[in-house]
């Protein structure tokens, strides 16, 4: 029989390619969710602003005729936030407990709700728009707390910024020299892996028998290499006494760090890990989940079992 279908036709009815250098597969495989952590008790903590308490002197004077408006948009995204980070945790634990406070409260919290873990959200301002009695209170709590922790974005940022080490815009500029038109990661991007031992990244390496061949994605396996969502316009500059890098890439270096001294397990990333599953309801078929942040949900299920063992 001859093949009279219209070229044009044809075309279009051709696989076309998927935008990655690794998996260039014309169909996604589906990939339901399943749950593999039994139990967890987890404290998140919103680090955004909320109130005119929250607010340093600076804050309120630069602030003056907008602070309320300010205050109201932090409001706003500290609760998609916040919520972001539920979703992982009710969709990935069988049995989950969860507890939101804000960043001022958390040592109060960790003592009566004795949580196996904290995870911690991003925020918008820079800290010298925050109470420095906060940052202080923070500061003290978390150099000294045994509970397994995961700082995200911001949180990376205060988590690095108490532990000693210096902020500076994605330029290497003083963050008050430049508050607005920043240089800024808004989109997603790939990470290279440093240290492809590390047990959060547990199946990436190619050499590891053990691994289960669906978890990750081709990319990370042959080139430890993950794509996550950046929103940010500030970065750690080098890593704190006690940290280790573990993941980085071009424009910000420190994008993943881990503490595993003195009793603590602290592991903060640059990236918004916690969109996994944002994206996944957000997407217009669910056949498409793999090419979105699946890698920072599988990132947060491992750190969540690394928790439960380090308890």
């Amino acid at each position: 029989m001859l093949d009279v279908m219209p070229v044009s036709v044809k075309a279009q009815l051709e696989p076309k390619e998927l935008p990655f250098p690794y998996n260039n597969r014309p169909f996604c495989r589906y990939e339901p969710i399943e749950k593999k952590v039994a139990h967890a008790k987890v404290l998140i903590v919103n680090d955004l602003l909320r109130y005119e308490d929250d607010l340093s002197d600076l804050a309120r004077k630069e602030w003056n005729g907008t602070k309320e408006s300010k205050l109201r948009f932090e409001r706003k995204i500290s609760g998609l936030a916040c919520d972001n980070i539920a979703k992982n945790v009710l969709r990935l634990v069988k049995n989950p407990k969860t507890l939101t406070v804000h960043l001022s409260e958390v040592g109060e919290a960790a003592k009566s709700f004795a949580p196996d873990a904290i995870v911690m959200s991003g925020t918008l301002s820079d800290f010298d728009y925050y109470n420095p009695a906060h940052l202080e209170k923070f500061r003290k709590f978390i150099t000294t707390t045994k509970i397994p922790v995961l700082g995200i974005c911001g949180a990376h940022q205060l988590i690095g910024m108490s532990f000693g080490a210096r902020l500076t815009t994605l330029d290497n500029l003083e963050p008050a020299s430049k508050r607005a038109n920043r240089v800024v990661e808004h989109q997603y991007r790939f990470v290279k892996i440093t240290d492809e031992s590390d047990p959060i990244f547990a199946g990436a390496a190619a050499d590891d028998g053990s691994r289960e061949s669906n978890v990750w994605q081709d990319y990370t396996i042959e080139d430890d290499i993950l794509r996550v969502w950046q929103n940010h316009g500030l970065q750690v500059e080098g890593f704190p006494e006690g940290f280790k890098q573990i993941a980085t890439a071009y424009l910000c270096k420190n994008q993943m760090m881990v503490k595993r001294s003195n009793g603590q397990l602290i592991y903060t990333v640059q990236f918004h890990l916690e969109k996994s599953f944002e994206d996944w309801s957000k997407n217009p078929t669910r056949w498409e989940h793999p090419n979105e942040s699946r890698d920072g949900r599988i990132l947060f299920e491992n750190f969540l079992k690394l928790a439960l063992k380090h308890k």
